[in-house]
């Protein structure tokens, strides 16, 4: 799934300094930032990892030989360690592989939001905003990029502007 159909170009790449400091101010507290990457090539993509340690996130790099979805299988474990463990949780995916996990940290009373664009959020895990799930858009609640995304998106009208489309 992409925005724009194409490479991004620089201004138009996730700022993830700006993600991850806006997990810190949005419920307050320690923040820890984990980034988990699908590593079952036997590589990694070493100067995006560095980049990821220089802005204080935890690079996860997951591998298996089964055809597992690495990423997603890491995820839901980890937030089933937290739902053991305690905290609260920004998720930031469209997907809707994690319901059941959102759900069960919604319903002990774990604080979850989901990062997302929110035209392509899974309508199964938009629905749980009615069990106190918070919904953060990328660009418009984070401000993650250095220019407007060409993005296509359903507008609410208190906060149309024509302006930005003349």
């Amino acid at each position: 799934m992409s925005v724009l159909l194409r490479r991004p170009a620089p201004e138009e790449r996730p700022r993830w300094d700006r993600i991850l400091t806006f997990s810190r101010d949005v419920w307050g507290g320690a923040t820890r930032g984990l980034f988990f990457l699908n590593a079952s090539s036997g590589q990694m993509p070493m100067s995006f990892v560095q980049a990821l340690l220089a802005m204080e996130y935890m690079p996860i790099p997951l591998s298996s030989h089964s055809g597992e979805k690495v990423v997603d299988v890491g995820i839901q474990r980890t937030l089933r360690a937290i739902a053991e463990r305690g905290g609260d949780v920004l998720l930031a995916s469209h997907d809707g592989d994690f319901v059941p996990e959102v759900r069960d940290l919604l319903a002990i009373g774990r604080q979850v939001g989901v990062i997302c664009f929110r035209e392509f959020l899974n309508t199964r895990l938009a629905e749980l905003t009615g069990d106190g799930l918070k919904i953060y858009d990328l660009e418009e609640d984070i401000g993650a990029f250095n220019a407007p995304l060409p993005r296509v998106r359903i507008i609410p009208l208190e906060s149309f502007d024509p302006v930005r489309y003349l």
